[in-house]
């Protein structure tokens, strides 16, 4: 069977080094290119073409971050692990976001990092337990978001709804009224229990987010009055 071709990109030379050795002690995995920075990385993953990119996230000249994003756009087969000492939840998301399929803290033991790697080439997702606990639990809370959020669309009346695609389509409340044959005030009425029920703070976001999520029609400027 072939070795797992590794490409390394940290920029401190020392952990590098001391990775590579550690890797290069088993025979299923060769480090084939080092690099010290995300530029670096990008330019040596097209170069030699690697199966696995494990990389840190705070690296001089272009973040992993960055690099992650740039690889997966001009190298989709290549895997990208993150290596790196930061936990935060705004890295590990982006991370994700951006296409890596691991992201694992410097403090995991060795064996442990043989074995994630070793299941990232079986298209299994790489997380340290600490992290996949987080991942779990954002998922989670997103689910949430989302049911209630329908639970709230499903709320709108069908007037609400008329008054906030006319809201999108960008009609003062005085222009909704003559368009609807009512009050400003009631229009005013409308758009508080719009704003209720979306959980939105002003008429803005609630005209983004009806767009975004299909709850309305997108803007049709040609129906703004001359």
């Amino acid at each position: 069977m072939e070795p797992i071709r590794i490409l390394l990109a940290d920029d401190q030379e020392l952990f590098r080094e001391g990775v590579a050795e550690l890797l290069s002690s088993h025979e299923d995995m060769l480090v084939v290119g080092e690099a010290s920075n995300g530029e670096e990385a990008v330019a040596k993953a097209q170069a030699l073409r690697p199966d696995l990119v494990l990389m840190d996230v705070r690296m001089p000249v272009m973040d992993g971050l960055e690099a992650i994003r740039r690889i997966h756009a001009l190298l989709p087969e290549v895997k990208v692990v993150m290596l790196t000492v930061s936990d935060g939840e705004d890295d590990l998301f982006e991370a994700l976001k951006e296409g890596a399929v691991g992201y694992l803290l410097k403090n995991l033991k060795a064996r442990y990092l043989f074995e994630y790697l070793r299941r990232v080439m079986q298209d299994e997702i790489a997380l340290s337990p600490y992290l996949a606990t987080r991942v779990l639990q954002e998922f989670t809370r997103q689910r949430r978001r989302e049911e209630a959020m329908a639970g709230y669309q499903e709320g709108l009346t069908e007037r609400e709804k008329g008054v906030l695609q006319l809201v999108v389509d960008g009609h003062s409340n005085k222009e909704i009224g003559l368009r609807l044959g009512i009050a400003e005030s009631t229009v005013k009425r409308h758009l508080h229990n719009i704003l209720a029920k979306l959980q939105m703070a002003n008429r803005v976001q609630a005209a983004g987010y009806a767009v975004r999520t299909g709850l309305v029609e997108p803007p049709n400027r040609a129906a703004r009055p001359g």
